[in-house]
């Protein structure tokens, strides 16, 4: 069940790949993304990124816990089932128990169940482990709806102060959230969620022990790696290919392997693939030893079969549980990634995708060497780069002003100019945009060679004009080709993202964001040396910091209003699902 797994430790997607599952998050990192919420207002939260523990941690509390007063009330000496059923909190004395504290409307929370109830139901003829959910849904209704899944018990929704004080006791911060407990009531671990999306029902039973056995296997697993031994799983020993025929994974060995980590409905797998096709059909072409494997995390299998259909490679089966580790055992962090495992079955590279993107069939075959040559091609590349290089593409010589006049680029030659990648579905970029717009007619009234750039993310172009209609400088197009080019070669990640340009058209900094935010008009021209002085200048002087906090919390306010659906913003940044 990778697909929802993956939702969760794809870090910078969050809830960006809404069809997608909880290992996944796609775009920053999919690892560990947790819904937040006020523990009394039990309100729908924003999404947020949570870094937790790999693996297992010390266990929360040493003492153990006595099962009858952790799980009843006064009034109250039973759990239910989702049938309403009620079943005594003394017949679970001498159980494991795992207090599953989760809600319906949390994103990963919805992922992960399905994953945790395949667990539980393989455990369950072993009867030694029973999991109690602890809701943090908002009303009843939703707690029986989402209870209705499950086949474990739950603390009644009615007692809301039980499902508090649980909260309170454990320290939970974020959800999905898992405690495991032994037979004696103390906790083994508070990762129960890492623990079950990585190793699955061969944690059982869950203790430190044997989560340490389980690093040591995977230890000894990556020191004897080979392609046999990532790929096969259990009786399965192939790959598949589009036209649906088994090919044995011994067939591969020997071979430069490719393991494509892929979501066919993400946009970045979209737009990646048709590089990643005139790659491997270029080296096939030429008699290279290279192969694909595809590991997707699509739900919707005739969305996956739809997408592998027309491609040349091979894939794991669609939902096939190695998918799940391959995600742990790589510490995957974004889609798409591309592994490159060697001809002798040992990792090469972690992940070559942005180098395929940018170099093509140059990058093959990804070792360190080439890699090293890449990077002198690319520091040539950049001693070389001017901003007509950088914004002129074909036909495409010109910006606009606002009333869609065309300035020619060759016009902004000489002066500092500022890329400025945002929308205005994203919070964070309409938090950002008055101090942004203070600080360029600062810097005008004082330097007439500047200029700022909009380069938009907006959906339609109604969007664009109605955000663009705010703003006091220059932009590219709606729909401007060149926008995925200049992404790419800033490798910018989300938004709002802020690239200075110095006169001779090379880059100054990508982070001219943080410095406008810091320093306003001040951090203007944003080279190195200006800002060594800045920093001196500041160490002499207070800061205002009554200033900074007011901007601080008007941000924050911001943010919390929430992006575009399908759109992620984490803190101070927003992602495209």
């Amino acid at each position: 069940m990778i697909t929802s797994n993956i939702k969760l430790k794809f870090n910078d997607h969050i809830e960006q790949i809404k069809d997608s599952k909880i290992t996944l998050h796609v775009r920053p990192k999919f690892r560990d993304h947790s819904c937040h919420f006020t523990r009394n207002a039990r309100q729908q939260p924003q999404i947020t990124r949570v870094e937790g523990e790999r693996m297992a941690g010390a266990a929360g509390d040493a003492a153990p816990h006595d099962v009858r007063s952790l799980l009843s009330s006064p009034d109250r000496d039973f759990l239910i089932r989702n049938n309403g059923d009620q079943v005594k909190v003394d017949s679970l004395k001498g159980k494991k128990i795992a207090l599953y504290l989760s809600a319906s409307w949390c994103g990963p929370c919805q992922r992960f169940t399905p994953i945790l109830a395949e667990v539980y139901d393989e455990l369950s003829p072993k009867g030694d482990l029973e999991i109690i959910f602890v809701s943090a849904d908002k009303d009843e209704e939703s707690f029986s709806g989402y209870f209705s899944k499950m086949p474990w018990l739950a603390i009644p929704f009615s007692d809301a102060e039980k499902r508090d004080t649980l909260d309170k006791l454990f320290k939970v911060r974020g959800i999905p959230h898992l405690v495991i407990l032994d037979s004696t009531g103390t906790v083994v671990t508070n990762s129960g969620v890492q623990i079950v999306l990585q190793h699955g029902v061969e944690a059982h039973p869950f203790t430190p022990e044997r989560i340490e056995e389980l690093k040591d296997q995977e230890e000894a697993a990556k020191r004897n790696q080979s392609l046999t031994s990532l790929l096969v799983h259990g009786s399965r020993d192939f790959v598949v290919s589009s036209d649906g025929k088994k090919v044995p994974v011994t067939e591969l060995e020997g071979k430069t392997v490719g393991l494509y980590f892929s979501l066919s409905t993400d946009e970045s797998c979209v737009d990646f693939v048709p590089k990643l096709l005139e790659v491997y059909e270029e080296l096939k072409a030429k008699g290279e030893s290279f192969e694909i494997v595809q590991i997707p995390f699509d739900d919707d299998e005739a969305s996956f079969n739809q997408s592998f259909g027309s491609l040349p490679w091979f894939s794991l089966p669609l939902k096939d549980k190695n998918g799940e580790k391959l995600v742990w055992y790589f510490e995957l962090s974004t889609l798409p990634t591309l592994v490159i495992i060697g001809q002798d079955g040992k990792t090469v590279h972690s992940n070559v995708a942005e180098t395929v993107k940018e170099h093509g069939v140059a990058a093959y075959p990804f070792t360190p060497e080439k890699f090293a040559e890449l990077a002198e091609i690319e520091k040539k590349r950049e001693e070389s780069q001017t901003l007509e290089s950088i914004l002129v593409s074909g036909d495409l010589d010109f910006v606009i002003g606002k009333d869609g006049t065309r300035i020619p680029v060759a016009d902004l030659v000489g002066k500092t100019v500022l890329l400025y990648f945002s929308a205005h579905w994203c919070p964070p970029c309409r938090a950002f945009l008055p101090v942004l717009t203070e600080a360029y007619e600062k810097i005008k009234a004082t330097d007439n060679a500047f200029e700022l750039i909009f380069i938009s993310s907006d959906k339609d172009q109604s969007a664009f004009d109605d955000y663009f209609a705010q703003m006091p400088w220059l932009a590219l197009p709606f729909g401007d080709e060149r926008k995925k080019s200049l992404s790419l070669k800033f490798e910018v990640r989300g938004i709002p993202t802020l690239i200075a340009i110095g006169p001779t058209g090379q880059t100054v900094t990508k982070e001219a964001r943080d410095l406008i935010s810091e320093h306003g008009a001040d951090a203007y021209p944003f080279t190195a040396e200006h800002l060594k002085k800045l920093e001196e200048k500041l160490t002499r002087n207070e800061p205002d910091e009554e200033g900074d906090e007011e901007d601080g919390k008007a941000a924050e306010e911001e943010a919390k209003e929430g992006g575009e659906a399908g759109k992620v913003c984490d803190g101070e940044v927003c992602y495209k699902a």
